[in-house]
């Protein structure tokens, strides 16, 4: 039985919901409740007794957009693992963008930051050629990167250490780089961190990776294999923006797209588009008086 579960605009819901109620029956199903969640009162929940999630996604995108959107084939539960992206999820910026701009660069990389987002080019390569245009750079620039550019996205430290105050294991993994995310990690309550790390030698980047990449193959991986050491039966929740994030948020029981590129949200099975990273916990259910502020 496909349930969905969405936060949309309060004044327009009821007219919206007519014309997706309309559009279930029109496609020969049937919309056998509907009703707001007791435990946030602003979570509408749809329940479908036949048909596939998968279409039930589509009709939400076409007539509640912009919201906040789980869809799930079983009972939506507290996941036992969350792993996350980093960039443009966990933090409102793109590291190697804003690191960029200390050496006058800054646009030229963000090109190719947003086409390897779209999917339009090869991850890895991109990666290589955006971290060879920086070399020579101080490694001060990434200190002083992280003290004055770099903010975490709003509700990312809550969701964090509420779901790991419920038993959830929490693993950020990102195509982006430990200089940055070992300390974004410790700020927002990460217990484990994937990514790649810039060479450095004498005191400035060489222009070359230091160690294997981390890509959309490992960060696919990186899910599955900490959901085989949790054991069978462990729901897993992933949370990315960008086509690097696809597998990982396919492999997921939810996949969970943060304000995301077109890539990335049609292949999630949730969406987050109206509201911050605290929606995520609504979604599942979870009540704002059992939130951790952290």
């Amino acid at each position: 039985m496909p349930i969905a579960r969405l936060i949309a605009d309060p004044a327009s819901l009821e007219t919206r919901l007519d014309a997706a109620t309309r559009a279930i029956e029109a496609d020969g199903y049937e919309l056998a409740s509907a009703m707001m969640l007791e435990s946030n009162e602003d979570v509408l929940e749809l329940l479908i007794p036949e048909g596939e999630a998968e279409a039930l996604q589509k009709l939400l995108s076409k007539h509640f957009d912009p919201a906040d959107v789980l869809v799930s084939q079983a009972p939506i539960v507290t996941p036992a693992l969350f792993v996350s992206d980093m960039d443009s999820t966990m933090i409102e910026q793109e590291c190697i963008d804003e690191l960029a701009d200390f050496a006058g660069i800054k646009h030229h990389i963000a090109a190719i930051t947003e086409r390897a987002m779209q999917g339009e080019l090869d991850f890895e390569s991109a990666l290589r050629e955006r971290v060879m245009l920086l070399r020579d750079l101080s490694e001060e620039a990434i200190f002083e990167c992280l003290s004055t550019r770099i903010v975490p996205m709003p509700g990312a430290r809550v969701l964090v250490e509420t779901l790991k105050s419920r038993g959830c294991r929490t693993v950020l993994v990102t195509g982006g780089f430990h200089q940055f995310a070992d300390p974004i990690a410790e700020q927002l309550g990460f217990e484990r961190v994937v990514g790649n790390r810039l060479a450095i030698d004498g005191g400035k980047l060489t222009g070359q990776l230091a160690g294997s990449v981390t890509d959309s193959s490992v960060k696919r991986a990186t899910l599955e294999g900490e959901l085989a050491e949790l054991g069978e039966g462990a729901v897993s929740l992933a949370t990315g923006d960008g086509a690097n994030d696809v597998p990982m948020l396919l492999a997921a029981d939810y996949g969970v797209a943060y304000r995301a590129k077109p890539a990335a949200k049609l292949a999630a099975n949730g969406w987050i588009d109206r509201g911050d990273l605290t929606s995520v916990l609504k979604l599942l259910g979870i009540p704002q008086s059992e939130w951790v502020a952290g």
